[in-house]
C-alpha cells in the first residue's frame, strides 16, 4: 500500500489513541461552503462570514460509517466526508487556502482543536505556522509521479471517472500555487524530519513514526 499523508495520519493515531485532525478538510469545507451558496471559490469576502460561523467537527468513523474514510468530517452537523471528496472541492480548497483571512479564521479552529490533547495534526502549514511548537514535525515527501499514481488510484477505487493526465495537472498546479503563495506558503521548517515515501511501504512508514513518538514520550 502505498505511503500517503492521510493514511499515515490515520494509521499513526490508531496505534497511538492520538485525535486525528485533517487540516486540508477544513479547507476542503471552505471551499464546499462556497459551492453550496453559489459562490465563486475566489469570492473569500462573501465566503467569510459563513466560514466564521461553520462549526467543523472530526470524528472517529462508527460502525456504519466504516465505508474506506480516514476520519468522519461534520459541517454543522451534516456529515461531508465524501462530499468534500471531489476534484472539484480540492480544487476549490487550493483557491480558497491563498486567502489570508480564510486561513486566519480556519489556524483559529485548528489551535483551538489543539489544545491540551494529543494529536496527529495534518495540513500544509502545520509546522511552521499552526503549531510551530509542536514536539514533532514531519514533512512527508514523495517523488511527484508517484504521488499522481496514488491519487488517480485512489480516485478511480472511489468510482470517480477521471483521467491520470487531469489528476497529474491538478495536483502539479495546487502544488504551485502553494509553494509561490505570498501568506504561509508550502516550505520545510529546519527542524523537521524529512521521509521520503517513494520507495516506502506503509506499513515502514508508520513503524518509524510511532517508534519515534514513544521515544520522545517515553512510552
Amino acid at each position: 500500500m502505498a505511503a500517503g499523508k492521510g493514511t499515515v495520519s490515520k494509521l499513526v493515531v490508531d496505534r497511538l489513541g492520538f485525535l486525528y485532525v485533517d487540516t486540508g478538510a477544513m479547507y476542503r469545507a471552505a471551499a464546499f461552503i462556497a459551492k453550496r451558496d453559489n459562490l465563486d471559490f475566489k469570492e473569500h469576502k462573501q465566503i467569510l462570514p459563513f466560514l466564521k460561523k461553520a462549526q467543523i467537527d472530526f470524528k472517529i468513523p462508527g460502525e456504519a460509517e466504516k465505508d474506506g474514510r480516514l476520519i468522519t468530517v461534520l459541517l454543522d452537523g451534516e456529515d461531508v466526508s465524501w462530499k468534500i471528496r471531489t476534484e472539484e472541492i480540492g480544487q476549490g480548497a487550493s483557491v480558497v487556502s491563498q486567502f489570508p483571512d480564510i486561513r486566519k479564521i480556519l489556524v483559529k479552529k485548528q489551535q483551538d482543536i489543539a489544545k491540551g490533547k494529543n494529536i496527529v495534526m495534518e495540513g500544509r502549514d502545520i509546522t511552521h505556522n499552526v503549531l510551530p511548537k509542536a514536539q514533532l514535525k514531519i514533512y512527508l515527501t514523495a517523488d511527484e509521479m508517484i504521488r499522481v499514481k496514488r491519487r488517480y488510484i485512489q480516485l478511480l477505487e472511489r468510482g470517480e471517472d477521471v483521467s491520470f493526465a487531469k489528476v497529474y495537472d491538478t495536483l502539479h498546479d495546487r502544488d504551485a500555487r502553494e509553494i509561490n503563495r505570498k501568506t504561509n506558503p508550502l516550505k520545510i521548517v529546519k527542524d523537521a524530519w524529512v521521509i521520503d515515501t517513494s520507495d516506502l511501504l506503509i506499513e515502514k512508514v508508520i513503524e518509524l513514526i510511532v517508534a519515534r513518538v514513544k521515544v520522545m514520550q517515553n512510552l
